[in-house]
C-alpha cells in the first residue's frame, strides 16, 4: 500500500466487505473502508502486550496530515507505556459532573458522613455544583473551570471554600473509581478564600451577666426550662451544642460525674464535669417515655430541636449580642488556660483527636507572658524618664556567712607561709 495521501484516499474503492489499508510510511496507521464506502483512519499499537486499535476520525471532516499527526501522537503514546484506547473509553463512558455528585452522596456520604455533614454536602452539590457544571462529563473538567466556579462564589467566601473542598474530595474519589487519571483532582493550586477565624472568650464579667439573665428568665418563664438548662451545661462541659442537645440519661452518671457519648464529631468519647454541673443535672427533672435531658415541647418523647433563637433572645438581654452558642465552647477553653492548664489537657477536656484543632487556643496561653512583660517594660520605662525607680529584686541578699576567728588566722599564717 502506498502512503496514504487524499489522491490516494479518495482512489480506494470499497469492496463486499470492510477492509483495512494500511499506510506504507508509518507502520500502525491504516484506513478502514466499509461496503458502503464510508472511510475512518485508525491506528493500530500494541500497549503492555495487548493490540489496540484506535478510531481517529471518518475521511473529510479530518484530512490524512491530520490523521497522520493524531496517529503519530497515539504511537509515541503507546512507546511509553501509556494506553490511548483506555483513556479515551473512559472519557467515553465518563458520567456528568451530576452523575458523579449523585454516586458521591450515595456511595460515600451517605455511608461515612454524620447527617450534619451529609446535609451540609448534599447542599453543596445541588445548590452551588450541578447549576454551574453540573451538565460537564468528569472528565473534561480543568483547573480554570473549577477557579472560575470558586471565584463566582468569591461574595460568600465561606461557603467557596466549602464548596471547593466536596469537589476536591468528589474528584479524589473520581480517581478511585477509575473515572479519571491519578494525580488528576483539578483542585489542586486553586487557593481559598482568607477566612476569619472568629475567637470570641467571655470575660469573668460577661459569665456574671449571662449567668444573672438565666436565673431572671428563669424567674419569669419567659423562655423554656429546656433552653435555660442547656446553656448552663453548654457553659459547664465545652461541649458541642449537638452533644448536649441529643444528650440521653442513659449516657449520664452524675456520681462518676461522666457523660458518656457514644459518639460525637470525633467518635465516641467521655466528658468529665464538676459539682456545678452535676447539681445542674441533678435539678433537671426526668420525664416518662422521654430519653432525652434536654426535652422538647412536645409530650411525645421529643428533644430541644432549636436553641438558636432562644440562645438570641438570652444573649440579647445579657448585652452580648456577638456572642455565639460555640463561643460557650471557645470560653471554657479559655478558663482552663487561665487556671494552667497546658493544651495537651485542653484538647482531652475538649475531645480532640489532633493537635493543630487545640493549638488554636495557644496565644491566650501567652497573655500571662504578655502582662508580666508590660508591667517590666512600663516599669523600667518610667525610670527612664525619671518618674519612677526601676523595679527591686523582691529576694533579701543573703547574708554571708563570716569565717570563724580560728579559720581566719589560719587563712592569713597559710598566706603568710605562701608569701615566704
Amino acid at each position: 500500500m502506498a502512503k496514504l495521501t487524499k489522491r490516494v484516499v479518495d482512489q480506494i474503492a470499497p469492496g463486499v466487505t470492510d477492509a483495512m489499508h494500511w499506510d506504507d510510511e508509518l507502520k500502525g496507521f491504516g484506513l478502514r473502508v466499509w461496503p458502503s464506502g464510508r472511510k475512518v483512519y485508525m491506528v493500530m499499537s500494541r500497549v503492555k502486550g495487548r493490540l489496540r486499535r484506535i478510531t481517529i476520525g471518518p475521511h473529510g471532516p479530518v484530512t490524512p496530515e491530520q490523521a497522520r499527526i493524531r496517529a503519530h501522537e497515539i504511537l509515541s503514546e503507546a512507546k511509553a507505556g501509556r494506553d490511548p484506547a483506555k483513556e479515551l473509553d473512559q472519557a467515553r463512558k465518563s458520567p456528568t459532573m451530576k452523575g458523579l455528585g449523585e454516586r458521591f452522596l450515595k456511595e460515600h456520604v451517605a455511608v461515612r458522613c454524620k447527617p450534619s455533614t451529609q446535609a451540609e454536602y448534599k447542599r453543596s452539590v445541588e445548590l452551588f455544583i450541578n447549576p454551574k457544571i453540573g451538565t460537564r462529563k468528569v472528565t473534561d473538567i480543568e483547573r480554570q473551570d473549577i477557579a472560575e466556579l470558586h471565584h463566582g462564589l468569591s461574595h460568600i467566601p465561606y461557603q467557596a471554600n466549602r464548596t471547593l473542598g466536596v469537589l476536591s474530595k468528589m474528584f479524589n474519589l473520581a480517581e478511585v473509581w477509575g473515572l479519571r487519571p491519578d494525580g488528576s483532582n483539578p483542585c489542586l493550586h486553586v487557593k481559598k478564600f482568607a477566612e476569619e477565624k472568629r475567637a470570641r472568650f467571655l470575660s469573668p464579667e460577661e459569665f456574671a451577666a449571662l449567668g444573672k439573665t438565666l436565673r431572671e428568665i428563669e424567674q419569669d418563664g419567659s423562655e423554656t426550662q429546656s433552653a435555660v438548662n442547656a446553656i448552663r451545661l453548654l457553659m459547664l462541659t465545652g461541649c458541642r451544642l449537638g452533644e448536649i442537645t441529643t444528650l440521653k440519661w442513659d449516657y449520664v452518671d452524675i456520681k462518676a460525674r461522666e457523660l458518656r457519648l457514644p459518639d460525637s464529631k470525633t467518635g465516641a468519647k467521655v466528658v468529665h464535669f464538676g459539682k456545678t454541673a452535676a447539681d445542674i443535672l441533678d435539678g433537671i427533672k426526668k420525664l416518662d417515655g422521654n430519653p432525652y435531658v434536654i426535652t422538647g415541647q412536645k409530650s411525645d418523647g421529643s428533644r430541644l430541636t432549636d436553641l438558636q433563637h432562644p440562645w438570641r433572645r438570652i444573649r440579647a438581654k445579657a448585652s452580648l449580642d456577638d456572642v455565639r452558642i460555640h463561643d460557650l465552647r471557645h470560653s471554657y477553653a479559655s478558663g482552663a488556660l487561665a487556671l494552667g492548664e497546658g493544651l495537651t489537657m485542653i484538647g482531652k477536656l475538649l475531645g480532640h483527636t489532633q493537635v493543630q484543632t487545640t493549638a488554636r487556643y495557644a496565644h491566650l496561653a501567652n497573655d500571662p507572658v504578655k502582662s508580666a512583660a508590660g508591667r517590666v517594660s512600663d516599669t523600667i520605662g518610667a525610670a527612664m524618664l525619671g518618674q519612677g525607680k526601676p523595679p527591686k529584686s523582691t529576694e533579701k541578699p543573703k547574708k554571708r556567712k563570716s569565717a570563724a576567728p580560728s579559720n581566719r588566722k589560719a587563712t592569713r599564717a597559710q598566706a603568710a607561709d605562701a608569701a615566704e
